[in-house]
């Protein structure tokens, strides 16, 4: 037993230096993707094709818009997070620059562009079933009252849509924490590249374990967050101060 810590102890900086990179992509495709899938699910019902638009408007600004959209959300989910993972790192090796050099991402960056990009179109998808979920009279109202479209997006539809949003934005925030191990595949040294290194190298278990154990904390931390969100919203929803 008492061997068993010492080597813990021995690795644990190792370790926690892939955690620190871990986090690190984790918050930075967090504090990306969120606010660039809202813009997408916003985009993409502001170019919803109505009657009374004109022949320009639909065919050349809101249908090509709309359909350079779809792709985009039809692409990055609906292939794999680890096959964009290869396109990013390897593909762009391939790039040859003005200067006759190879254009070549870094580990950390090709992930946070295919982490970002795939995550926005889901939270994307996730923003605008929340859009649709809120009642039409809201629209009408807004309207009764003067407010214009954005004033209406604004400070009537995405307060509403919020409220509906956070459990399944929660589930995905979660599955990014996993699917950060993705990034290990592309010589990134987070967390679990590290503990398979210390795993490699002294042919022990141990390492895994504890990996195990800094995700599981992780998840228990953001769980415990997004209830505690979600608590607040459901109290503030029914006017409870």
């Amino acid at each position: 037993m008492k061997d068993i810590v010492e080597y813990i102890m021995g690795i644990l900086p190792q370790l926690v230096e892939g955690l620190e990179i871990t986090l690190k992509l984790f918050v930075v495709t967090l504090v990306l993707s969120l606010p660039l899938g809202l813009l997408i699910s916003l985009f993409k019902e502001a170019v919803t094709v109505k009657p009374r638009d004109n022949f320009a408007v639909k065919w050349f600004i809101k249908c090509p818009i709309r359909f350079i959209i779809n792709v985009y959300l039809w692409v990055f989910r609906g292939t794999p997070l680890l096959l964009q993972l290869f396109f990013f790192y390897f593909g762009a090796a391939m790039i040859k620059m003005s200067n006759g050099e190879n254009f070549a991402l870094t580990p950390f960056a090709a992930s946070v562009i295919a982490f970002v990009l795939n995550y926005a179109a889901y939270f994307a998808e996730i923003f605008r079933g929340g859009i649709i979920g809120v009642n039409k009279g809201q629209y009408e109202a807004s309207k009764a009252l003067g407010l214009t479209g954005i004033q209406t997006m604004r400070y009537v539809i995405v307060p509403q849509m919020i409220r509906t949003v956070i459990p399944p934005i929660a589930n995905e925030t979660i599955v990014l924490v996993k699917d950060t191990a993705l990034a290990s595949s592309i010589a990134l040294i987070d967390l679990l590249k590290a503990a398979q290194r210390a795993v490699n190298r002294d042919m022990r278990i141990s390492p895994l374990i504890v990996a195990a154990i800094f995700y599981l904390i992780i998840t228990l931390v953001l769980t415990f967050v997004f209830n505690k969100v979600e608590k607040r919203l459901s109290i503030s929803e029914k006017g409870i101060k």
